[in-house]
């Protein structure tokens, strides 16, 4: 696991240089991407540099990590109008590659599609993940198997109060999510993931103490051969 301490925009800029030189090599690459605010730059990034003809998704295939559960993909705080709003409806991309794991009801056999899916696919190349107050990367929270594979997720107060600020209250946070599970995130062949900001700072601390525990999801990270952590100043701020 490599830490990395730069600027935002530093950070922006290294992990879209990262993807480019990944699309360049290899056109056809599966994502693995995020949502939320952390990756929001790094999709800005993304946009100028198609716009600019370095790069093109017309054969890229992703997959997002997670969705809430029970929320339509027109509905403005699902995760696949986020995806839209900010990289897929500015991009060549082919809206029939991308892959969010929205479900309206609990179905096993979705659960087992999505994960076979990606493994169908090749397994996702470049992972994007943001982490939580409380360690969650993706919506797997505190307590989530190691072993785990796509699933519904019941989600923490903590989690739901993070969430609070894109709902216009508390109350319209949806209480479940659909997500990717930790051996789905830990299949991905290479994992970036972002840390910024002051209220980050105690989990950056904890992630670099490489305690490993199920009571911090984002530590299994440490069993993976190729981490890369960008955190900003402010998020180091512990360490």
């Amino acid at each position: 696991m490599e830490l990395k301490i730069l600027t935002l925009n530093e950070i922006n800029l290294a992990i879209k240089d990262e993807i480019a030189s990944l699309l360049r090599r290899k056109p056809n690459a599966i994502l693995g991407l995020a949502t939320g605010s952390s990756p929001i730059g790094v999709y800005d990034e993304l946009i100028k540099a198609y716009k600019a003809g370095d790069i093109s998704f017309n054969e890229v295939t992703s997959f997002n990590l997670d969705e809430y559960f029970g929320l339509s993909g027109d509905h403005p705080q699902s995760y696949r109008y986020f995806m839209n709003t900010h990289l897929f409806d500015h991009v060549d991309i082919l809206k029939s590659r991308t892959h969010v794991p929205s479900i309206d009801k609990n179905s096993e056999d979705y659960f087992e599609t999505y994960d076979n899916k990606i493994k169908d696919h090749g397994g996702i190349d470049f992972q994007i993940l943001g982490i939580g107050s409380n360690g969650h990367i993706a919506f797997n929270e505190p307590g989530t198997s190691f072993d785990s594979l796509t699933h519904i997720v019941d989600l923490k107060e903590s989690t739901i109060k993070d969430n609070s600020r894109f709902f216009n209250s508390i109350s319209e946070v949806p209480t479940k999510a659909v997500s990717m599970g930790l051996k789905s995130i830990m299949n991905a062949k290479q994992i970036v993931i972002i840390i910024t900001g002051k209220n980050k700072a105690n989990a950056l601390k904890r992630l670099m103490s490489k305690e490993i525990s199920t009571d911090f999801p984002a530590s299994i990270l440490h069993h993976h051969p190729k981490v890369t952590i960008y955190a900003d100043q402010e998020a180091a701020s512990l360490l």
